[in-house]
């Protein structure tokens, strides 16, 4: 899938993914794609509620490994 840019959230426990998504998301332009990599298995379920909540689209979350990947579209 392309991205615009990317977030390398490996390694950071909740709620640290979500604060550096929001960060991330808030410098970019609507309709940009913003791909985030997280290594906390809690940020599953943190991401589809945060897109739910800002309006942002959860395009495609993946696991790769033990790491999962999340594209969001910028609302």
């Amino acid at each position: 899938m392309n991205f615009d840019r990317e977030l390398d959230a490996r390694g950071l426990n909740c709620p640290m993914p979500i604060v550096k998504t929001k960060k991330a998301l808030s410098e970019m332009s609507s309709g940009q794609v913003l791909k985030v990599i997280a290594t906390d298995p809690g940020s599953v379920k943190d991401m589809e509620a945060f897109a739910k909540q800002t309006g942002n689209v959860l395009l495609e979350k993946t696991q790769e490994g033990n790491a999962f990947v999340f594209f969001i579209k910028k609302a």
